[in-house]
């Protein structure tokens, strides 16, 4: 993804550059993830990876621009696997209110937090984060949404599994592995009455250790581009909804 997305990533910008973005767009994305456990096939960072991603598509299709994604999260089961680093609500939610009140003082019309890791904590958070903002009366709008919101999409959102393979995929293809995972005809998943979100996925033991949903020794690249797009299109579609309701006059948080 380097490269073809440098136009839209705030922390490459010089000031003059910010500036004429910001005029003709006046949206900035906030991508937030963490650092977890996603198999031994995807890499722990996929939450903030995907989320940076598709702000960065959206930027790129209808302006704005994109800050680098924040990969410390919270909750979600998982705060015990290998290579998985989080921190809690009462850290994260300060780093927040200072981004947007900084991007507030720029003269951002419309943040939008967007979250690629949905545990229910993390999504509480920036939900009550958006409902506090709005209700201080403050200038610039907030939008918290996350990649689990949009429906009907062509794959069903999961841990690790099929859909985050295929949306990572699509962002970083080079970055599924596969043959990290044991072959899937000789080591089936063994899932107890079909479920493939059931607590033997816990198990270290399991062929599909910390994967819950669809099996991804199943991906299909081809599908990516399709799921990225919907993805995008959705986002796309919040972020106006979001700028174009009218601004309130004052700044309380």
């Amino acid at each position: 993804m380097s490269g073809w997305a440098d136009a839209v990533r705030l922390e490459l910008r010089l000031p003059s550059e910010i500036r004429a973005a910001l005029a003709a767009r006046s949206v900035v994305y906030v991508p937030l993830g963490t650092y977890e456990w996603h198999g031994e096939h995807l890499p722990i960072g996929l939450d903030a990876m995907t989320a940076h991603g598709i702000s960065c598509h959206a930027a790129m299709r209808d302006g704005g621009l994109v800050c680098p994604p924040l990969y410390y999260g919270t909750g979600g089961g998982h705060g015990q696997y290998p290579w998985t680093i989080m921190t809690d609500g009462n850290t994260l939610r300060p780093l927040l209110v200072q981004t947007l009140r900084r991007l507030e003082d720029f003269g951002v019309e419309t943040a939008i937090l967007l979250s690629g890791h949905f545990a229910g904590e993390q999504l509480e958070l920036i939900g009550q984060l958006e409902r506090d903002w709005t209700a201080g009366g403050n200038r610039m709008r907030v939008r918290a949404l996350d990649v689990s919101m949009p429906g009907g999409l062509s794959l069903a959102p999961d841990h690790a599994a099929i859909f985050e393979t295929t949306l990572l995929g699509a962002l970083w293809p080079d970055r599924v592995k596969l043959d990290k995972l044991p072959p899937l005809a000789t080591v089936p998943s063994i899932d107890p009455d079909g479920s493939e979100m059931g607590p033997q996925r816990h198990s270290p033991d399991h062929p599909l250790f910390g994967i819950f949903g669809p099996d991804p020794r199943r991906y299909d690249p081809a599908v990516g581009p399709t799921l990225l797009d919907e993805m995008v299109n959705w986002l796309v579609r919040e972020v106006r909804a979001a700028s174009d309701q009218p601004p309130a006059s004052s700044r309380t948080l």
